[in-house]
């Protein structure tokens, strides 16, 4: 019988400018993604092919977020367990003034590792309570991919569905998945 995982409180940090992203966080959040990645999660980026993904191509793709990190604009939070990175995402505000006041949140990922323990939980909240007190952000949006439970887990959260995009997401041949718009008001 597997021993059932005990939820360990994580450290939460923000990341607001490149060089806090040093060498060391960046090979770590490449090995979270690309691990995410190849077990099934739902985190892709345009310029990442689909599944399976090589560390090389997520790495690039690591580099160029954490090169335009920015305090006002894109903040990366993390989530560390007994110091190893366990999750992350991206909160962004767009510059355009028609909707300057809502952010975005993209890349929600834990760590196949971590997964069950609340680092998902955790990393939301906290990217609720750094749009709220330290972007002013009013609202956040979201977008999820059908057929994994994340509305469950966003709902839980807060979250609400305000609509969807049907088959909007081709994860393989003969398999589309609708694209779930949420929003959470702050």
């Amino acid at each position: 019988m597997t021993p059932k995982k005990v939820p360990v409180p994580p450290a939460l940090a923000q990341l607001t400018a490149p060089q806090e992203a040093g060498p060391a966080v960046r090979s770590e959040l490449a090995d979270c993604w690309t691990a995410v990645l190849n077990s099934g999660g739902a985190v892709v980026a345009s310029a990442l092919p689909m599944p399976p993904v090589g560390r090389a191509t997520v790495r690039a793709e690591v580099e160029r977020l954490a090169g335009r990190l920015s305090p006002e604009r894109l903040r990366m939070l993390v989530a560390r367990v007994d110091g190893t990175l366990a999750g992350w995402l991206l909160l962004l505000r767009d510059e355009h003034p028609l909707v300057a006041h809502v952010g975005v949140v993209h890349h929600v990922q834990s760590h196949p590792e971590h997964r069950g323990t609340g680092i998902g939980g955790a990393l939301m909240r906290y990217a609720a309570r750094v749009a709220r007190e330290e972007m002013r952000l009013e609202r956040l949006h979201l977008s999820a991919r059908s057929g994994l439970g994340l509305e469950s887990f966003y709902s839980r959260l807060g979250w609400k569905e305000i609509g969807r995009w049907p088959q909007a997401l081709r994860v393989s041949p003969g398999d589309d998945r609708d694209d779930i718009l949420m929003h959470l008001a702050l």
